[in-house]
């Protein structure tokens, strides 16, 4: 079966069909940069030229950057304030017309790598970690997810957000090179290993395809590695979502 698999970010919304048995992209990603507002409305308006791209009818799968709780936004993440206690999944269905899964973006990049990359069979607490505009993180225990474990929103001296100090957004506001930033994004892991003892660090998107740049900054004990599926993971992942979790809706 192919679905498609919307990844929304703070800077771009992208989509692709996936063959939901291999975890192959079986389209180019089409991309759209997110509205500059990121309201609802907006965001919802570019949501459905991303499905209309691919001439789709069937469920659709949504990576998406805040706390995702039965399809409402918990939190705005990166995005606008009015996000907040909106049900994103009913707004995408509604902008569309189809059935629509939408879960935490670290938590569909984690869904791609735990089902068809690195972390297919791995066993014990695996958190998935993805580096964007935000820091992302999803947990899976024995391969079953543990939604929601957003620790990027952990704060950190004078920042709100662990993520505002480690994560790539940083890393160019602060014009930051490699080894100074993976000084910071090994903080950051160090926080991860102390508060989930995790068997197993992986990490996704667009500063894990960069990995060996910062790798001798990552102190930590935990294993720590990234994911060879790159910035298509929580496309990837996002499929995945709309058939792994629709049936619980």
């Amino acid at each position: 079966m192919n679905v498609l698999g919307i990844d929304i970010g703070g800077t771009g919304m992208k989509g692709a069909l996936v063959n939901s048995l291999t975890g192959e992209m079986i389209t180019e990603r089409f991309r759209v940069p997110t509205p500059k507002s990121k309201k609802p409305k907006d965001m919802a308006k570019v949501f459905d030229k991303i499905v209309k791209h691919f001439n789709y009818s069937g469920p659709v799968g949504v990576g998406f950057p805040t706390i995702i709780k039965h399809g409402v936004c918990m939190a705005t993440g990166n995005l606008h304030k009015s996000w907040l206690g909106v049900n994103a999944k009913e707004l995408f269905s509604e902008a569309c017309g189809l059935p629509v899964t939408v879960i935490n973006d670290a938590d569909a990049a984690g869904y791609a790598v735990m089902n068809y990359g690195i972390g297919k069979g791995r066993h014990g607490l695996v958190m998935m970690v993805t580096i964007g505009t935000g820091l992302g993180s999803g947990a899976f225990l024995n391969g079953e997810l543990l939604p929601n474990f957003e620790l990027g929103q952990i704060p950190y001296k004078k920042y709100d957000k662990i993520e505002a100090y480690a994560s790539n957004s940083a890393k160019k506001n602060d014009n930051l090179s490699y080894k100074e930033w993976g000084k910071r994004f090994n903080t950051f892991l160090e926080l991860v290993e102390i508060i989930t003892c995790p068997d197993l660090i992986i990490l996704g998107g667009g500063s894990s395809k960069d990995f060996e740049k910062y790798k001798k900054q990552i102190k930590i004990q935990t294993p720590v590695i990234a994911a060879e599926l790159g910035n298509h993971a929580g496309i990837i992942g996002a499929a995945a979502a709309a058939l792994h979790e629709a049936p619980k809706d």
